[in-house]
């Protein structure tokens, strides 16, 4: 296995990743990317120059999982989106080196913190439909997961929440935003 930057001659992995992130995002995020050509929309504009765009491949070139990242705030903030391992990898620490690579590829072109924002649209945890503007700073400090959302492998990669998009996706459905300073 080896971490690799996805270019437009990557006509094969591009054509994998697309469908990657319809596959990864499938079961509990509905409103991602549900066509391949969604999902090739998305790949192309990560291959922008000022983009970061990763992926883990095996010896055979079968693409494992994905990572992108686009600059803000003059390259000092990266926005990590998306993150996306093969459903039946994952948990097999595919993620966490993706996301360890893309914090030195943004240490590497000066940035200082990532962002990121995780979705809750399926009552996955407790900010979800809850009125988010009664006691905010309590439901995001006794924030729990109900049905495996991924805050806690962001949580576990030293990342912190931030802060809360309440009704993000719809009534009751928020966006929990998460960043972590990877600055030395």
């Amino acid at each position: 296995m080896k971490i690799i930057t996805l270019t437009k001659a990557d006509e094969n992995l591009i054509n994998q990743a697309a469908q990657l992130l319809v596959d990864a995002f499938r079961e509990h995020w509905q409103e991602s990317w549900t066509t391949f050509e969604d999902g090739l929309q998305e790949v192309n504009e990560l291959l922008e120059a000022e983009h970061i765009c990763r992926a883990m491949i095996d010896d055979d070139n079968n693409l494992l999982g994905m990572i992108g990242g686009i600059s803000q705030y003059d390259g000092n903030v990266w926005e990590l989106h998306p993150l996306a391992v093969q459903p039946h990898l994952q948990k097999k620490g595919i993620g966490q080196k993706l996301v360890q690579d893309f914090e030195e590829q943004v240490r590497q072109r000066g940035g200082l913190t990532i962002i990121l924002g995780s979705d809750d649209e399926d009552n996955m945890t407790s900010l979800s439909d809850v009125n988010i503007y009664e006691n905010l700073y309590d439901k995001i400090k006794n924030i729990q997961n109900y049905k495996g959302h991924p805050f806690e492998f962001y949580q576990k990669m030293g990342f912190i929440i931030t802060g809360i998009v309440p009704d993000a996706n719809g009534i009751g459905k928020p966006d929990i935003l998460m960043a972590k300073r990877v600055s030395r």
